[in-house]
């Protein structure tokens, strides 16, 4: 999983916040049509992705996108699933409220278990910019 399982490791952080019941943390792992149903009973969306965007590991895009093209490139894992998720609510008639996370990392770095140490650092940081956008959403 190494840094591009960036967002499972936001997500497990997240998890050990006080969060409030309206409030469902989602292992999307590599995005799939599992996660329809509880994304379209959702109000307000949060995804945290890993993203090669040629900006320095770490950095953090905020975006609200709406259509596929609007997502910035991702790994190939991802480059499927979620952005062919999205698509089919649109497909569907939803318009879901969707905020990214995009955490730019290096593509060059191999695929690993383990997170460089540099991304790992940034995990409570990143953590805390993504609770303060539920605080923004009046979710926490």
């Amino acid at each position: 999983m190494g840094d591009e399982g960036v967002g499972v490791h936001i997500a497990r952080y997240m998890e050990g916040l006080s969060l409030p019941e309206a409030v469902t943390v989602l292992d999307g792992g590599t995005g799939n049509f599992q996660l329809l149903e509880p994304m379209q009973s959702a109000d307000k969306i949060i995804i945290i992705d890993a993203t090669v965007d040629g900006n320095r590991p770490g950095h953090v895009s905020v975006l609200h996108p709406k259509f596929t093209t609007d997502y910035p490139r991702t790994l190939t894992a991802h480059d499927i699933g979620l952005k062919d998720l999205l698509d089919a609510f649109h497909l569907l008639g939803d318009k879901p409220d969707v905020t990214l996370f995009a955490i730019s990392i290096d593509e060059s770095v191999d695929l690993d278990t383990d997170m460089s140490t540099h991304l790992a650092s940034k995990i409570e940081e990143i953590g805390q910019r993504v609770y303060s956008e539920l605080r923004k959403m009046s979710l926490a």
